[in-house]
């Protein structure tokens, strides 16, 4: 009986030129332009906004103008400059909280799918359990545990993100391995990491990536709302979710405080669930 060889996936993967293409499209360029600025505010605010983000660079409770984009706070803070130096605190938060969930939840997820038996039945009992825990009440569990912060209140985030990891990663792995060209590459004589790697991997997490694109918009939010709850960055550190906080008490009478960097979160956020999109269908319009 003639070696049957690896034959191309049963079902069809979007190819970088096709992902290019759609990256490229204005529905998707300008989400994508959205996130390069506000990665170039986290990496080098100081280009955006040279003035200070924590000393008085003017009169308190300016309404927004020339001199001042977002107006200055109770205390006559730049709160532009603000936003601007948060993105540092907010996103590096963000994306360690991904990162934390990409890395252990995609460890378990792919474990349990590739093995499968008594280890996918003990792993995914343990997800269940993460999963039955609201994510808030998990978050602040864990940094009133670890401590205030915004690497921990990152780490708590990102540990209410590994069972939605997890739980895609094994359904991925495990569509794919019943694959012809799967059975193919053992039929050859493959061993099971080096189909699980050539094979099964490459073919399972283009929806691990959409997803942890998904959830960067996720953990800004997650990340904002403890730091507007008083978990996160202490004052008067220029973190989004506490500048919001800070604002709540002159809603009335200065709108800006809590509205313009609100503003930003949301388009951010909208921002990273549009890319997210486009990398998991990958073709154009």
């Amino acid at each position: 009986m003639s070696t049957l060889a690896p034959t191309r996936p049963s079902r069809p993967r979007p190819s970088r030129a096709l992902l290019g293409r759609a990256l490229l499209r204005p529905g998707v360029l300008i989400p994508v332009i959205v996130l390069l600025l506000a990665l170039a505010w986290a990496i080098a605010p100081s280009l955006f906004a040279p003035l200070s983000p924590t000393e008085s660079v003017g009169r308190s409770l300016q309404a927004p103008s020339g001199a001042h984009w977002f107006g200055t706070d109770a205390t006559g803070r730049d709160v532009f400059t603000r936003v601007v130096h948060g993105a540092s605190h907010s996103i590096s938060g963000a994306l360690i909280a991904v990162l934390v969930g990409l890395v252990v939840g995609t460890a378990i997820g792919v474990t349990a799918g590739a093995t499968g038996g008594v280890v996918d039945d003990v792993l995914m009992r343990a997800v269940d359990v993460l999963l039955a825990i609201p994510a808030l009440l998990l978050s602040l569990s864990v940094v009133i545990l670890l401590g205030f912060g915004t690497t921990n209140a990152a780490i708590a985030v990102g540990v209410t993100s590994i069972a939605v990891f997890a739980r895609l990663a094994r359904a991925e792995v495990v569509s794919v391995r019943v694959s012809e060209f799967v059975e193919a590459a053992y039929g050859s004589g493959g061993t099971f990491l080096s189909v699980l790697w050539r094979h099964i991997l490459p073919n399972s997490l283009t929806p691990v990536i959409a997803l942890a694109a998904l959830q960067l918009g996720s953990a800004i939010l997650q990340i904002s709302t403890l730091g507007f709850l008083g978990y996160g960055a202490p004052p008067p550190t220029p973190e989004w979710g506490l500048l919001i906080a800070e604002g709540r008490d002159y809603v009335a009478t200065a709108w800006w405080l809590t509205v313009l960097p609100g503003a930003v979160v949301v388009i951010v956020v909208l921002a990273t669930n549009r890319l997210s999109q486009a990398i998991r269908g990958g073709e154009p319009a």
